[in-house]
């Protein structure tokens, strides 16, 4: 069961670890030191609820439409496809992170909620992607695989938003963004070929 977890976890924080809009404005907001606990905190509970909201909303589309499972599977498998060739192609031309300003804390919150909800790619990744993930493991095991993905949230943020300040130096780098694409496609290649082949598969028993 724990395995289960830990697979959970470990997809959480490859699809998260990609630059973002969202990571890249909790970066922006570690290196200013201005309220980081709020960014991150907004940023966890969003993705607890999306990730949770994802896993049992795609539980109900299964126990309604048993075929739905084998869409998924693959609609995730070519997402998680074109994550890796966009990462890949990414890694061409790298750019450092740059730090915009953000001084009070109402714009800071707005933002926060804007580059989450407003993102399209937070759903297809927490909501549809990490939601069918976690049912290819059966109805009770699901919650593990979801809660280890939680987890990966709950860890990455804090270090994002804390550990900005000491990774700036690197952060400044191009060649730093070509190595964080090149090894978020390799992930993202590697949970394709997982999904496609059935190592990610549905366990009736639930184990």
């Amino acid at each position: 069961m724990w395995s289960i977890w830990g697979a959970g976890l470990m997809t959480g924080l490859a699809l998260i670890f990609g630059i973002g809009a969202q990571n890249a404005f909790v970066l922006r907001q570690g290196l200013r030191r201005e309220h980081v606990g709020v960014v991150v905190v907004l940023c966890i509970a969003s993705d607890a609820l999306l990730i949770l909201g994802g896993t049992f909303g795609i539980g109900a589309l299964v126990s309604g439409v048993p075929a739905a499972l084998i869409v998924l599977k693959w609609c995730g498998a070519a997402y998680l496809g074109w994550w890796a060739v966009r990462s890949f192609a990414a890694s061409l031309k790298p750019s450092p992170l740059t730090v915009e300003v953000q001084r009070s804390r109402g714009p800071v919150v707005v933002t926060t909620l804007a580059v989450t909800y407003l993102n399209p790619n937070v759903y297809l990744d927490t909501v549809v992607l990490l939601g069918s993930l976690a049912n290819q493991h059966g109805p009770d095991a699901r919650w593990l695989f979801a809660a280890g993905a939680v987890a990966g949230s709950a860890v990455w943020f804090p270090a994002l938003g804390y550990g900005a300040r000491a990774l700036s130096g690197p952060l400044s780098s191009p060649q730093t963004w070509r190595l964080v694409d090149l090894a978020t496609g390799a992930v993202m290649l590697v949970l394709a070929f997982k999904l496609v082949l059935g190592d990610l598969t549905v366990s009736r028993s639930g184990a």
